[in-house]
């Protein structure tokens, strides 16, 4: 029982915490840009036109961010880095596209998700990736 209230932590758990968190951040973010990837053709003209970039653009960046940063943050290959711009796109879909509104619609999943990708980009990858094993 005094496990359970305790407040240390081991390495290996908190490692195993962070595979968790970008695995399942990750996949479900990839699947999201995945299908937007392949629905590219009908969504180029309806998406978002982000800062007068035009339409086309935009759904390309927001399909990098989510896909092919996503599939880096699984790896864990430049966690870091891929995880701003996946940030970026959050902050879009929370105040561009609904408006400041976190608590209804769509806002807080992205919400849920720049909270992690937010944790993830302070405390890094953990020991289990590919940037841990390139640095040693």
């Amino acid at each position: 029982m005094k496990k359970l209230f305790s407040t240390n932590y081991s390495a290996g758990a908190f490692s195993a915490a962070m595979l968790i968190l970008r695995l399942s951040f990750g996949i479900f973010m990839a699947n999201i840009g995945y299908q937007k990837l392949i629905h590219f053709s009908t969504m180029k003209n309806e998406f978002m036109n982000f800062m007068g970039i035009g339409s086309p653009a935009s759904l390309a960046l927001c399909i990098f961010a989510e896909f092919f940063c996503s599939i880096f943050l699984i790896l864990g290959l430049f966690t870091r880095l891929s995880t701003i711009p996946l940030i970026i796109t959050m902050c879009v879909i929370i105040f561009k596209a609904n408006n400041g509104v976190v608590l209804e619609g769509g806002g807080n999943i992205a919400a849920l998700y720049l909270t992690g990708y937010l944790v993830l980009l302070f405390v890094g990858p953990g020991r289990v990736s590919v940037d841990s094993m390139i640095g040693k």
